[in-house]
């Protein structure tokens, strides 16, 4: 009997053991503020909390571009409160990264907070993320699908590899002679 494969977790992969602590800012902080910690850290989002570190929110780049520059908002003026995305989707570590994976695409977002039980951030898993894990499959696909057209030709090339090993053995033949 063989043994169940049990599902990959975010906790599962690489990227969450290494990943950087995620970049927070409390609510009541400015858009400037943000803008300058995500620019410090070279960071596509800032995660906004409640004063007991919850998770509440998050910024990212599109949110600043829609909702701040967009509607010509001022950024030292506007709480990043006024921009985010409230109550954004979190993940579990423990969660399946298979179906985050299709959550994020199907949902078109491309940032997905990873919290602990008390709603904590402790890691921000991000598209790019997941990319690293699809790589392996596409190669493994276009392999079997080269494969399968080589076979599918197999008698073109076994026909053309004999004619051309007969063309080389006559030329050898022949010019011994």
């Amino acid at each position: 009997m063989s043994e169940e494969k049990r599902a990959l977790t975010l906790r599962d992969r690489p990227e969450f053991r290494h990943k950087p602590k995620p970049l927070t800012l409390p609510l009541g902080s400015t858009v400037a503020a943000a803008v300058a910690a995500m620019a410090d850290k070279n960071f596509g989002s800032v995660l906004i909390t409640t004063e007991d570190g919850t998770l509440t929110g998050i910024v990212t780049e599109r949110d600043i571009l829609k909702r701040l520059v967009h509607a010509k908002k001022d950024a030292e003026n506007t709480l990043v409160e006024d921009i985010m995305t409230s109550e954004p989707r979190v993940a579990r570590e423990d969660d399946e990264m298979l179906d985050w994976l299709r959550t994020m695409s199907n949902e078109r977002f491309r940032r997905l907070p990873v919290v602990d039980d008390a709603g904590r951030a402790i890691a921000v898993f991000t598209q790019g993320d997941f990319v690293s894990y699809t790589w392996p499959d596409l190669i493994y696909q276009a392999k079997e699908l080269i494969k399968a057209k080589a076979l599918n030709n197999f008698p073109v090339l076994l026909l053309g590899g004999g004619i051309a090993f007969y063309t080389i053995v006559m030329a050898l033949i022949f010019r011994s002679i």
